[in-house]
């Protein structure tokens, strides 16, 4: 099936929404209605103790069952090395795109690396992402950049899905849902 040009993947969901919406517990819902073991790819680093706290207990919430690999920059090979048969779960990427800005990396490349290696997954695959285009006007140019950035991959990312679940206060509305 495609829109506009652009191929579907029927095995890709992308859970969008705001900061503590539920989109991460939302998402490994979505893989645990599938047989284990499942996938977490995480892309926060633990540069500071607040960090490594939040990461330690995001990973204690998850329970056993997962294998948790991190790619902080190389998204795309860690989609495409992680067990083909496994659901997956990607949490996040805006802090995937934070880091390859401030990084200085090829954007463009990145995230056209990324759409390849989902189109090859034959899993269940669950993209988690923030929505940053629902608040104020960033006051610098980084993060005006950086939202106008967040908002095209975000696109792209939609337009490839099956399905598009935004999260709000934890409840999880469909905004797309294809057959």
């Amino acid at each position: 099936m495609a829109t506009q040009g652009i191929v579907q993947n029927p095995l890709l969901t992308l859970v969008i929404g705001g900061a503590r919406s539920g989109k991460s517990r939302h998402a490994q819902s979505l893989a645990r209605a599938t047989p284990a073991p499942w996938v977490m790819i995480v892309t926060a680093e633990a540069l500071d103790d607040e960090m490594r706290e939040r990461i330690a207990m995001h990973k204690a919430a998850r329970g056993e069952g997962w294998i948790t690999m991190e790619a902080p920059i190389d998204l795309a090979d860690a989609v495409s090395e992680a067990p083909a048969h496994a659901a997956m779960v990607i949490d996040c990427l805006t802090l995937w795109l934070s880091n390859l800005m401030l990084g200085d990396h090829d954007l463009d490349l990145a995230v056209t690396g990324l759409e390849a290696a989902l189109r090859a997954r034959t899993a269940p695959t669950i993209v988690v992402s923030n929505e940053v285009g629902l608040g104020i006007v960033p006051e610098t140019p980084l993060g005006r950049d950086f939202r106008d950035r967040a908002g095209s991959l975000n696109q792209r990312i939609a337009a490839r899905a099956q399905q598009v679940i935004f999260m709000l206060a934890g409840l999880p509305m469909t905004v797309k849902a294809l057959p």
